[in-house]
């Protein structure tokens, strides 16, 4: 599958254009490095907006969504450095959401990210899954590389003890990989437009562009 591991950590803000260039220094220097050096994390790819609110977005790949909640991430969580408190206190608008990836089809990523953030109705999880097993096929598509689902945890969602969030933590996430915006943002309007229906209600669209990848194997080899 195109997206290494079973798990996902989502996670997307705004910043205050004062603040902007110190947060991207914190990311580029300190966070990324700190958090894919953790135990059972395999990649970080950060992106910023093309189309999209909020503004910035980060997933963090990991072998399973168990690492997400295990003791090295938990005590990572519990002392975030000066620097870290310093500029998450900054946040606005922030998603945090642990998800299991539970649909990956495709031959690899791409440059250019489409989100489509939806919520499923009640008792429809396995009626939308299967439905979206079958859309999410990159097949013939110009300009999409891969498709995905990440399925939000309740459990392992939300706050923590340095970021209030506004996502539910059961929403779902659409990815859309490829290396075109108009060829992402004519999908999301033709494929997907039916998803705000019978089994799902649609949160929000955006398209995102990759800022920069982080592997495990980069912070190993260096």
């Amino acid at each position: 599958m195109p997206i290494a591991g079973k798990g996902m950590l989502l996670t997307s803000m705004d910043i205050n254009a004062s603040d902007e260039a110190e947060f991207n220094r914190w990311y580029d220097r300190e966070h990324l490095e700190e958090r894919v050096a953790i135990d059972g994390f395999i990649e970080a790819r950060r992106y910023v907006a093309e189309q999209a609110s909020p503004k910035y977005l980060c997933l963090y790949s990991t072998e399973t969504i168990e690492v997400l909640d295990s003791a090295a991430y938990r005590a990572r969580l519990a002392a975030p450095t000066e620097w870290s408190k310093a500029t998450m206190a900054q946040f606005k608008n922030m998603i945090r959401s642990v998800a299991r990836i539970t649909i990956s089809k495709g031959t690899g990523r791409g440059a250019v990210l489409g989100v489509i953030r939806l919520r499923p109705k009640a008792g429809q999880d396995e009626a939308l899954r299967r439905a979206l097993h079958v859309e999410l096929d990159p097949a013939d598509l110009d300009g999409i590389i891969s498709m995905h689902l990440l399925e939000g945890d309740a459990a392992l969602s939300g706050p923590t003890a340095e970021l209030p969030v506004t996502t539910r933590g059961a929403d779902w996430f659409v990815l859309i990989d490829g290396t075109e915006s108009h060829a992402i943002a004519t999908l999301m309007t033709t494929r997907f437009a039916a998803i705000d229906g019978p089994l799902a209600t649609q949160i929000s669209v955006g398209i995102y562009r990759l800022m920069w990848d982080l592997s495990r194997a980069d912070i190993t080899q260096s």
